[in-house]
Formats: structure tokens, C-alpha cells, sequence
């Protein structure tokens, strides 16, 4: 069993045990916590998992408290009130934010110093934003799932759409994990040609609205989810899994995830996701590739549409 791969999951609901299933299952974790407040629920989400543990490669999960998360390489924020139907992300801000200062920060940062934090809870940029406040680390090492997700989406639902495998599509979703998400066309491509000509040129559907169309499939994609079966899991799971196997291979991947940001595109003092470089010490870098007019204002309008939630924190 390989040393120094230690996740600490808090939240063993949907999103953490799921998280830690697919740990488990893609060998990218050696030891997992799980810590929740109802603590039956995390005994017997690690004892689930560690009964299929012969079928895996080895790694050991375990219940635990704050104090277990000693030692960690990552620190996976899943816990908080869920998005019940008919809900918006935004709508959890004050639960939340007041759960996070009082009651998840302060012992987490006592016990797991050193470690790497990816919020995952939502509203995720807003979290993001009081676990760098209230932890005092550097930007760099706090992450925020961001719009991986949202971008996942779009991938797939492009792939779909034009038949396309999904691999060969690069196209992302940026700015707030949320309502003003935006697609900079300008950046996407398949196979090299850009993704926007490609689509008008070989596409099925001939809409005139076909952007706004894709745009509105990614932004309510999670919402579908939500009502036909009651939770987001399976793929955030997988986004968060893609983080931390990024950080513990240090492999400076580019990825559109959250931080605070300091100055790109103008923007300061908030959490949005742009493409950064993810490895052992966090977010190592970033890019600013040149975007078109009507994206980099894309981009100011989404941070500007949910700065009053910051206030305060």
C-alpha cells in the first residue's frame, strides 16, 4: 500500500461516500477518512466500501473524528445542507457559510494543516471562498470543484448532440458554478478544429440558438438530476476524484476550477473558476488565454452577479 496518499473526506451524505467509492475503486486514495456528524452513517458507508476492498487494489477506510484527519494530503469539503428540488445553490449561503465558520474551519485546520482543501459543497464558490478566509492559506491551496463539472456536462452533452466521442472534445464551462456560467467558444475544438465551426458545419440540428441551447442544457443539467432522483452524485464524484489524482500525482494539469482570484481579467476578491494548474501544492498556476469580448464580459458579469454573497464572511 502505497504512503502519503491520505484523504480526509468530511460529509459521508450522497457526495462524500460516493466520492470515496470511486477513490477506493480508481486506487488513487491509500487511506480514507470519513468524518460526519451523524456517525453511524460514515461506520457503515466504510464499512461498505472495505468489504468489496478485496477486488481493489489495497487502501484502508475508516470512520473517524476531526483528529483522524492528521496527516492528510487532501481535505474533500462535501458536507453542509443539500439542494432539495426547486432549490438554487445560492439559496444554502447562509446555512452553510455559518456551518463552515463555526463548526468544520477552525478543527480542520487545526488537525490537517498541511493539507490541500477541494470544497466540493455548494454553493461551491462561496465555500471556497470562507474555507481561504477562515483557513488564512494561501489561495493556491484551496480548491473549488468549480465548473469541472459543469464542463464534464458540457462534454457529454456536445458529444450527444453531434456524435462526437467525448475525449476528443475540448470545451469547458467557466466563471460561476451556477446561473452565469458561461462557454468561451473561442477556446473550444475537436480535434483541432474549433468546436463552434465544426457544429454549424456537421451538426444534425441547424438551430440559430444552438449555443444558448447548450448553454441552458449545462446550467440546468444538475437540476434534472435532482428531480428525477433526489441528488447530484455520481459525476461530481468523478470531478472531485480528477482533482486529487491531479494534486497526489503533482501532474500540473489544466483544469476550470475555483480560486479566489487576485487580478485576472480584472476580477479580484471573488471565487470563479478559470483554467488553472492543479498538482501537489494546489492550484500552481494559472492561464489567461485571450478571450472574445463578449466572453471576458461573460466572465465580469458572473463575478459581479454573485459578489454580495462574499460580504461579510
Amino acid at each position: 500500500m502505497s504512503k502519503g496518499r491520505k484523504i480526509t473526506i468530511l460529509g459521508a451524505g450522497n457526495v462524500g461516500a460516493t466520492t470515496a467509492y470511486a477513490l477506493a475503486v480508481q486506487g488513487i486514495a491509500s487511506e480514507i477518512v470519513l468524518i460526519d456528524i451523524f456517525k453511524e452513517k460514515a461506520i457503515g458507508e466504510a464499512a461498505d466500501i472495505v468489504q468489496g476492498a478485496p477486488f481493489l487494489s489495497p487502501f484502508k477506510i475508516y470512520s473517524g473524528d476531526y483528529a483522524d484527519a492528521a496527516g492528510s494530503d487532501i481535505v474533500v469539503f462535501t458536507l453542509g445542507k443539500p439542494r432539495k428540488p426547486g432549490m438554487t445553490r445560492i439559496d444554502l449561503v447562509n446555512t452553510n457559510v455559518a456551518l463552515f465558520k463555526e463548526d468544520v474551519v477552525p478543527p480542520i485546520v487545526k488537525n490537517a494543516p498541511d493539507a490541500i482543501y477541494v470544497v466540493v459543497s455548494n454553493p461551491v464558490d462561496i465555500l471556497t471562498y470562507a474555507v481561504t478566509k477562515l483557513s488564512g492559506f494561501p489561495t493556491s491551496r484551496v480548491i473549488g470543484s468549480g465548473t469541472l463539472l459543469d464542463t464534464s456536462r458540457l462534454r457529454a452533452i456536445l458529444s450527444e448532440r453531434i456524435g462526437v466521442c467525448c475525449s476528443n472534445i475540448e470545451a469547458y464551462v467557466l466563471g460561476e458554478h451556477g446561473d452565469t456560467s458561461f462557454i468561451p467558444w473561442s477556446l473550444s475544438s475537436i480535434f483541432g478544429v474549433n468546436a463552434a465551426e465544426y457544429i454549424e458545419h456537421h451538426a444534425h440540428e441547424k438551430s440559430p440558438t444552438w449555443r444558448e441551447d447548450v448553454l441552458t442544457d449545462v446550467r440546468e443539467a444538475g437540476g434534472r438530476v435532482i428531480k428525477n432522483k433526489g441528488a447530484t452524485f455520481f459525476a461530481i464524484a468523478l470531478s472531485v476524484c480528477e482533482i486529487c489524482k491531479n494534486v497526489l500525482n503533482d501532474t500540473n494539469k489544466i483544469l476550470p476550477v475555483g480560486q479566489v482570484l487576485n487580478g485576472q481579467y480584472g476580477v479580484s476578491g471573488v471565487c470563479v473558476s478559470l483554467p488553472f494548474a492543479v498538482g501537489a501544492k494546489g492550484i500552481s498556476s494559472g492561464l489567461l488565454p485571450k478571450l472574445a469580448p463578449e466572453e471576458e464580459s461573460a466572465l465580469h458579469k458572473s463575478a459581479e452577479a454573485i459578489k454580495p454573497f462574499f460580504a461579510g464572511i
